[in-house]
């Protein structure tokens, strides 16, 4: 499964990665802040939200401080490739 989402990631278009590695830097965000952060327009931070959800790496949740909009964050999946997991067994070794 882990490969699946690998390949499912290569496969998206630029803005798609440059979204998710916005949160891999930030963590969670609004969608405004990843438009702030990204500096691409709305729409495509909706495409590549909604993209990243259909291949499994991103969550949307709540945003408690203003319930109006959403707060997406990266799955533990995704997590897993993002190169966390290999740095931590290369400073174990």
């Amino acid at each position: 499964m882990e490969g699946t989402q690998t390949e499912g990631l290569d496969d998206l278009p630029p803005s798609a990665k440059l979204v998710f590695k916005v949160l891999e830097y930030n963590g969670p965000l609004t969608q405004k802040g990843i438009v702030e952060e990204s500096m691409l327009s709305a729409r495509t931070v909706r495409y590549a939200l909604e993209r990243l959800e259909g291949i499994g790496v991103v969550d949307e949740d709540v945003y408690f401080a203003d319930a109006r909009q959403n707060l997406y964050k990266l799955t533990e999946p995704a997590q897993e490739f993002t190169g966390e997991e290999s740095d931590a067994s290369c400073t174990a070794d």
